[in-house]
């Protein structure tokens, strides 16, 4: 599946403009961290695909994500197996599948934490650009602020890709100050 497909296939399947920006964020998020790992063409790609594809049924299939994309759409397009799995995993409560492999753990570490973020970035003038990670945390710590968001999921997130969260907020800052 190219790129174009796959934003195509994001755009049938999810009409929410905050769910596909969210997509687009993760999307960033694990081809940045597939940069810095030093994955070759290929492997970048499949960890693009996984960051957009990731919540392709959210919208219209809430109870049955992941299962559903996973089951009816994602089939019929032959994405890999890597990809399909790093999905399955990125829910372990909806799937029974826990985060084990490099791809499927930094999905897991990107997706809540992402989200998160973006929700930081709308109170700051200046959004990304310049965000701490103190900032972030300081935030984390006010339930009531982005309450849906899984605080746990963002610290076992970061203990999954064995980095330290002000580190990993600060490198997810960057890569979506440039996007």
């Amino acid at each position: 599946m190219t790129k174009q497909e796959a934003e195509q296939l994001l755009e049938t399947f999810i009409e929410n403009e905050n769910l596909r920006h969210h997509c687009r964020m993760v999307a960033a998020a694990m081809t940045a961290y597939a940069q810095k790992l030093d994955k070759n063409d290929q492997e970048t790609h499949e960890w693009y695909l996984a960051g957009l594809l990731h919540d392709l049924d959210w919208e219209k299939h809430p109870d049955a994500h992941p299962n559903y994309a996973l089951a009816e759409v994602f089939p019929k397009f032959g994405l890999p197996v890597s990809v399909t799995e790093a999905i399955r995993a990125h829910a372990p409560e909806r799937t029974g599948k826990q985060p084990e492999t490099e791809i499927e753990r930094y999905l897991f570490a990107c997706d809540e934490l992402s989200g998160f973020m973006h929700a930081v970035s709308l109170m700051r003038p200046e959004g990304f650009v310049g965000m701490k990670a103190s900032s972030v945390t300081k935030k984390m710590k006010d339930k009531r602020f982005a309450a849906n968001v899984s605080r746990d999921d963002i610290r076992h997130g970061a203990d999954l890709i064995q980095t330290e969260l002000g580190a990993h907020i600060l490198f997810l800052a960057e890569v979506f100050a440039k996007s």
